[in-house]
């Protein structure tokens, strides 16, 4: 599953963009260059669906294909928080913790987007809950 959210970046007179995402209305950023706005528009994402997943609001999934867009992925822990969550569905923290033959609260930790799970611990939950670990560099 692909967390990059598509951001629009908007040309502003006399110089820089203004950014705003597709998804996740309230992630609003701007910048002078097109790799200023990929770096606050990553940080900004971040900051919101960290918000959503701590309380509780459900986090859209992001669009596909938008003519122009530029696709941006927030930081690692909130990728990592937000994928354990889409992957778990409807099952509950109970039955991961004991899929993963671990507390409520160390499963709780893999939701929580202010925690860094290590690669263990994420590729015991992919394989609990069906899915496979894949890494990638962009």
């Amino acid at each position: 599953m692909d967390i990059r959210y598509p951001a629009i970046f908007e040309p502003q007179k006399p110089s820089g963009f203004f950014v705003h995402f597709i998804d996740i209305p309230e992630a609003i950023t701007q910048g002078e260059t097109k790799d200023e706005c990929e770096f606050n528009g990553a940080e900004v994402l971040s900051l919101i669906l960290e918000e959503y997943i701590e309380s509780g609001r459900e986090t859209p999934l992001p669009t596909q294909r938008v003519k122009g867009a530029h696709y941006l992925a927030p930081d690692a822990k909130v990728q990592a928080a937000l994928l354990v969550r889409l992957a778990r569905g409807e099952r509950s923290l109970a039955e991961v913790a004991r899929a993963l033959e671990t507390s409520w609260p160390a499963a709780k930790r893999l939701e929580d987007p202010r925690h860094y799970p290590t690669l263990k611990q994420l590729e015991k939950a992919a394989a609990a809950l069906g899915k496979k670990l894949v890494l990638s560099f962009e």
